[in-house]
């Protein structure tokens, strides 16, 4: 019987990039070898293989076209393979990897490439999209991963309640090593001159000493400040593309700093109307405790929301600089009637347009200071002011109101489907891109008063960490003891919605546990949405279920939720096998 090993990296694929691990296990086992497979996709790296398991491995199978770190195996002989050939012949991968290291050139243990000196002071920061799970894993897995390699970190989180554990300026000042484990913009001026790596909060929570180790391997210097007199100045064309990470991060930085508004918002405006009834608006109550809720609610609370989506897009894209004309932008858009769609669209267009002039627009060392109180807000806020007046609101606008009276009006199988599908796609990755972009779109059409995406996202949500505590509650043998501690714990995150409660089930078992986690949501989603539930609150659980108003269709909604629960956790006793005693 050998012993094989297997990268499996193509982070594009996540879910080929599973089904491959999983084929590849199934494969040795009928051709009677072992083999243990490490797996890397936009879930992070499971099942890391240790130096002291390639030294002693008879065959090392690298499958897919993304980082395997292959200088791992640089002293081993490794067979290439497509993640189309594994997915398509298992068998003839393994089999293959066995014959080409039939007569395989061991080589002596590699001395470790540097000594682990002095423990290093690092400091990081930790940020996602909500500023809840994923920030407060990712420090933990910072934390855990500096204390095992025997360093000193200190973990500043910038969550959905502002920034905890600060670092002072004496920290940063003592600190080797920056790292930044965000899925939204952090602003990083404090750290010029410092050692700086980023990198996603995905990484750090399911690895953080292997991201430890690679900062500390690649962290480059962060751009020193400029003269003292310019603020925001602009940074070299490389570091300012080196810091763009795309259109995703850039939006879920929006949605991040949008969020609050809503919440805040949506439980003003539904206090006053269990207090002052559905028309507490009306010059009628004016004067009132419920009129003057919905005034902070709705008239200020949720007329911020398009701006501060705007603005904080704009922000992710050309820093400080960008947030009046995103802001100005997105108060366009929001009185042109293009919604949080056309803040969307004045976000990008103030970030990229502001970028643009900011690193075009040379005025030389003395003048450089006007760039950010001057020159930089008024033609980012004149270029993204004429684009929205005079080619994009009004398109955008009609376009929205179109959207707006389809889901207003859908019904029966239409509603469904569409509620099948948002569930579906808040379970797959459990905060993932997929799963923020449901959300994302769901919370900006509370803007134009639909609130039924809404309501199946949350329920959605919340089913996959219920199914699970359900289920190794209900069906102890088909978990470990561990797991049955960690499902107590995804309980409590699930009636929180807070769906990464699921992750380490799903990263242990994808291959059963997920497709569990899908149908469950998508039948919550689906019968939440036929049943006209509307919830206009976008955050909160079931916690925000007991305020008036807050939820219509309260019975449905609740037989939802639980319908997708049970369904999750008899799909997880269906699909997981018995654990052998």
């Amino acid at each position: 019987m050998a012993h094989l090993l297997a990268v499996v990296s193509c982070p594009e694929r996540t879910t080929h990039t599973l089904l491959a691990g999983e084929a590849l296990r199934h494969g040795a086992e009928r051709l009677g070898h072992r083999i243990e497979v490490e797996t890397r996709s936009t879930h992070g790296v499971q099942a890391r293989l240790s130096d002291e398991l390639i030294q002693r491995a008879d065959a090392i199978v690298l499958v897919g076209e993304g980082e395997a770190e292959s200088e791992r195996f640089a002293l081993r002989g490794c067979h290439v393979a497509t993640l189309e050939a594994v997915l398509a012949d298992a068998d003839g991968v393994i089999a293959s990897a066995l014959q080409d290291s039939a007569a395989p050139q061991r080589a002596e243990p590699a001395a470790p490439a540097q000594a682990a000196s002095a423990a290093l002071e690092i400091v990081a920061i930790t940020s996602c999209p909500t500023g809840i799970a994923h920030t407060f894993m990712a420090a933990e897995g910072l934390t855990q991963g500096a204390k095992q390699l025997g360093h000193r970190v200190k973990v500043e989180t910038q969550g959905s309640v502002g920034a905890q554990n600060t670092l002072s300026a004496d920290e940063i000042r003592r600190a080797d090593l920056v790292i930044i484990a965000a899925d939204t913009q952090v602003d990083t001026s404090r750290f010029a001159g410092k050692r700086l790596f980023q990198s996603s909060t995905k990484a750090a929570i399911h690895d953080g000493a292997a991201l430890v180790k690679r900062a500390i391997a690649e962290a480059t210097e962060h751009a020193s400040a400029k003269a003292a007199g310019s603020t925001a100045q602009a940074a070299p064309a490389e570091a300012a593309k080196a810091q763009r990470t795309g259109a995703y991060k850039h939006l879920m930085t929006g949605v991040s700093f949008m969020l609050p508004f809503v919440v805040a918002g949506g439980i003003l405006i539904a206090i006053a109307f269990a207090l002052g009834g559905i028309y507490a608006f009306d010059d009628a109550h004016k004067g009132t405790l419920a009129w003057a809720l919905f005034q902070i609610g709705a008239k200020s609370a949720f007329a911020l929301m398009v701006p501060a989506l705007a603005g904080y897009i704009s922000y992710s894209i050309a820093d400080r600089p960008g947030i009046t004309p995103g802001m100005v932008g997105g108060m366009l858009a929001a009185s042109l009637g293009s919604g949080f769609l056309g803040g969307i669209i004045a976000g990008f267009i103030a970030g990229y347009g502001t970028d643009w002039l900011n690193r075009h627009i040379k005025l030389g060392r003395n003048l450089d200071g006007l760039k950010p109180v001057l020159i930089l807000p008024v033609l980012g806020s004149l270029l993204v002011g004429l684009l929205m007046i005079y080619v994009v609101g009004n398109p955008v606008a009609s376009a929205l109101a179109v959207l707006t009276e389809w889901l207003k009006g859908m019904q029966g199988s239409s509603a469904l489907l569409l509620g099948a599908l948002l569930g579906a796609m808040m379970a797959f990755d459990m905060g993932g891109p997929l799963n923020k972009a449901a959300y994302a779109f769901s919370t900006g059409l509370i803007a134009s008063q639909v609130y039924t995406p809404m309501a199946a996202v949350m329920a959605a949500g919340m089913t996959p960490p219920l199914g699970i505590a359900l289920a190794t509650m209900l069906f102890r043998d088909r978990f470990t003891a561990d797991e049955h501690e960690a499902g107590k714990a995804a309980g409590v995150l699930g009636i929180s919605f807070i769906t990464e409660g699921a992750i380490p089930f799903a990263a242990r078992d994808p291959l059963r546990v997920i497709p569990a986690l899908i149908a469950g949501s998508a039948l919550t989603g689906a019968i939440s949405m036929s049943s006209g539930a509307e919830l206009k609150v976008p955050h909160g659980g079931i916690f925000v279920l007991p305020i008036p108003n807050a939820v219509s269709h309260l019975g449905m909604y609740l037989v939802a939720l639980v319908a997708g629960t049970v369904t999750t956790a008899v799909l997880l006793r269906l699909l997981k096998k018995p654990l052998q005693a």
